[in-house]
């Protein structure tokens, strides 16, 4: 059974940092590309950042770009978020996502696999 969970959210001035992880087990994570998404209340789900198993590249939406890391590694089976200079607007429930292809995309009903979520909060 393959299971994907999130941890290291929490409440954090603007300006500051967090590390999100996400532990895949049940499967090997090199396979498969693996997505962060966020959703903040009363808006719709949004791609963040994805990092590819064919190549091991990265991308990231326009909103974090030069704030926010992604990586991986595949010993400990983790996918890591770092963000930095986080903003009021990145309040949200972030997500890693897992989809079964080699490639990223940000379309998340092309994701099977979803972890449970953990909220990040950016507030002075």
């Amino acid at each position: 059974q393959i299971q994907l969970v999130e941890s290291g959210g929490g409440l954090v001035q603007p300006g500051g940092s967090l590390r999100l992880s996400c532990v895949v087990s049940g499967f090997t994570l090199d396979y498969y590309a693996v997505g962060w998404f966020r959703q903040a209340p009363g808006k719709e789900r949004e791609g963040v950042s994805c990092i590819s198993s064919s190549d091991g590249s990265m991308t990231y939406a326009d909103s974090v770009k030069g704030r926010f890391t992604i990586s991986r590694d595949n010993a400990k089976n983790t996918v890591y978020l770092q963000m930095n200079s986080l903003k009021p607007e990145d309040t949200a429930v972030y997500y890693c996502a897992m989809r079964t292809s080699r490639y990223c995309t940000y379309v998340h009903t092309h994701y099977t696999y979803w972890g449970q979520g953990t909220q990040v909060t950016v507030s002075s």
